[in-house]
């Protein structure tokens, strides 16, 4: 059986795997990250930050946590950004949250990562059969549930 640890270790490289996906579909693609994307590739690290947390200060239902928590914060934001898709005249494009996000130091410093300057509508271009949400909420919902698993398990 798999061990916490190396559960924690494994969601960890799967969300930089995410994140270097996002950074792929941005500067070789093509299609810049909306605000909704951006908040995305925060959560995505906090996933990150959380489960190496755990599995690394042996503490591994603390990491868990910390990492169900952005986990599950990356689901409500994914169908936020599903929903947009489906309602064609909603944007998430050039509002006060895009002009907030890009004032964040990490935008500032970092800004060919975490820079907001796409629309939320252009996501519709399917990637591997489906829009790029919808991936992103695919893998919340598997790290959820992996992080529940944590949870729950005796620790052996």
């Amino acid at each position: 059986m798999i061990s916490s640890r190396n559960l924690l270790l494994a969601i960890a490289a799967a969300c930089f795997a995410m994140l270097g996906a996002g950074m792929y579909i941005q500067h070789v693609v093509g299609l810049l990250p909306c605000p909704l994307c951006v908040i995305q590739r925060y959560l995505f690290l906090g996933i990150a930050a959380g489960c190496l947390l755990g599995a690394f200060m042996d503490r591994p239902k603390l990491g868990a946590g910390l990492g169900l928590l952005s986990a599950l914060g990356g689901v409500g934001v994914a169908v936020k950004h599903l929903y947009v898709l489906a309602h064609p005249g909603l944007s998430c494009g050039i509002d006060p949250l895009e002009t907030s996000l890009n004032k964040i130091f990490t935008a500032e410093y970092l800004p060919f990562m975490f820079q907001a300057d796409g629309l939320c509508e252009d996501a519709t271009e399917p990637f591997f059969g489906m829009p790029i949400p919808q991936w992103a909420l695919v893998w919340f919902v598997i790290y959820s549930l992996a992080l529940i698993w944590v949870l729950a398990r005796r620790r052996k």
